[in-house]
């Protein structure tokens, strides 16, 4: 019985976070702050997402988002240590254009 059935939109938002705190993690000097406003207009998005009123929203809820979003790309697990070691193209596949910004 899965505890946060989270809606595929949720999902996929939660997974071009993910993509681009990577990317950001990569290069921390250079070119950041198409990377950092991206995050942030995903936060707001994923924030306010309709799902969060029915089930209200909860750090849990975000935790097991996040790994929701690692399952369906399949990471299978890599948790937030995953994420900040994996710097590469995952945010490419999203099909966002921040790198040309």
């Amino acid at each position: 019985m899965r505890l946060f059935p989270f809606p595929d939109d949720l999902i996929a938002l939660q997974h071009e976070w993910t993509a681009a705190y990577r990317l950001l993690a990569g290069r921390p000097r250079l070119g950041t702050a198409a990377l950092r406003r991206r995050l942030i207009e995903l936060s707001c998005r994923i924030n306010v997402h309709p799902y969060w009123e029915g089930s209200g929203w909860s750090t849990a809820g975000r935790v097991e988002l996040r790994r929701a979003a690692e399952a369906a790309a399949g990471l299978g697990g890599a948790g937030r240590g995953g994420a900040d070691r994996a710097v590469g193209g995952g945010f490419a596949e999203t099909g966002s254009q921040v790198g040309s910004r």
